[in-house]
């Protein structure tokens, strides 16, 4: 039976244990924090739901920051989900960003951070969505957590099924390309959960404002597993 388990002290303790979610050196001067909030001008001014404008205007963000991979978005307050009505809900709008955002090359090759087995997998294909969907399943202290890796190709769902094991560091995937990735500028959604609440191949990744210490416990901060030092 799932139980609720302090999936952050788990992680520290394991800090050790962690094999690379992408090739990429998340640690290295390639790579920057962007800014997905109100404050960022350059979204502003932009039709988020021009999904090639939209592109362009990441691809500007990380040029004038030299460099070709953006990070960030932990618990992040964005504006953007404005642009899918995916997002909406009668009372408060859903805007507080609860995983990691690493915005990268199409193809980009995805990595199991431990030892899994496959939870769920679909292709939650409204505009806005993720498109294609990983949960991995892992087990740490006896206890079981989950990693979400959304915005995947459609080919990365191919082969897999409930209870297929990977070996840390072993490729469970690929960065999808736009619109087949939930239309949005090519990137990797990972994000850590602690129960799965009944969800099976979709897990909210998007809350409102009021829920944020409920999804703070529930979905404690990916870089835990990332140690980028971009985030800290």
């Amino acid at each position: 039976m799932e139980y609720f388990v302090d999936l952050s002290s788990v992680l520290r303790r394991h800090r050790a244990a962690f094999c690379q979610v992408l090739d990429t050196d998340l640690n290295s001067d390639d790579v920057c924090r962007l800014d997905f909030t109100a404050a960022n001008q350059a979204l502003q001014r932009v039709d988020l739901r021009n999904i090639q404008a939209f592109n362009e205007v990441v691809q500007q963000m990380l040029l004038q920051k030299r460099v070709s991979v953006g990070i960030g978005g932990y618990l992040e307050d964005r504006f953007i989900y404005s642009r899918s009505h995916h997002f909406d809900v009668a009372a408060e709008s859903r805007n507080l960003h609860l995983g990691v955002d690493i915005w990268l090359e199409v193809g980009a090759a995805v990595y199991a951070p431990l030892a899994a087995v496959v939870h769920s997998f679909q292709d939650n294909a409204n505009f806005g969505d993720y498109g294609p969907t990983i949960i991995l399943q892992h087990e740490l202290d006896g206890a079981a957590f989950y990693s979400l890796y959304g915005h995947l190709s459609r080919s990365s769902l191919n082969g897999l099924y409930p209870g297929k094991p990977f070996a840390g560091g072993e490729k469970i995937a690929e960065v999808g390309p736009f619109p087949e990735n939930g239309d949005w500028p090519p990137h990797l959604h990972f994000q850590l959960i602690s129960s799965m609440q009944g969800y099976s191949g979709d897990f909210p990744g998007v809350a409102t404002s009021g829920e944020k210490e409920k999804y703070r416990t529930l979905c404690p901060d990916p870089n835990l597993i990332l140690q980028c030092r971009h985030l800290l």
